[in-house]
């Protein structure tokens, strides 16, 4: 089915504020990593060279959802991340990780951890890998 204006512009709105998150997050994982190293569950191996990493990730991710022949793959590979990363988000709200003298507390965290599901769905669906909750056919 073709897809409706509407439609079409919901993915492209949703795609920049993706792009503009991830491309932020990146930097900032790469350029400050120390903050984000202090929420990586202990159980996962060299802290520093993952944070980068993912610094990496959500860089390729961000720019990925622009070259349309990438663009599904992309979009799988950032809900892919929102769901690794997860153990660290739980991490950070329930070790009440300090962060440069900052503690956020569950007001923060709350809303972050059941907001994962939509950091999930939001780039496979901007990146045309799913339609719900619409009802055409992807």
């Amino acid at each position: 089915m073709k897809q409706t204006a509407s439609f079409s512009r919901t993915r492209l709105g949703l795609r920049m504020a993706l792009s503009a998150l991830y491309t932020v997050a990146g930097v900032m994982h790469i350029l400050r990593p120390h903050g984000f190293e202090l929420i990586v569950p202990g159980w996962v191996p060299y802290p520093h060279q993952v944070v980068v990493a993912t610094g990496v990730a959500e860089l390729l991710g961000a720019a990925g959802l622009w070259i349309a022949p990438v663009r599904p793959w992309a979009a799988v590979g950032l809900a892919a991340y929102a769901v690794a990363v997860y153990p660290a988000n739980i991490k950070h709200a329930v070790d009440h990780v300090v962060i440069d003298g900052v503690a956020l507390g569950w007001a923060y965290h709350l809303p972050r951890l059941l907001f994962q599901p939509v950091l999930v769905w939001a780039p496979l669906f901007s990146g045309g890998v799913v339609n719900w909750p619409s009802r055409r056919a992807a």
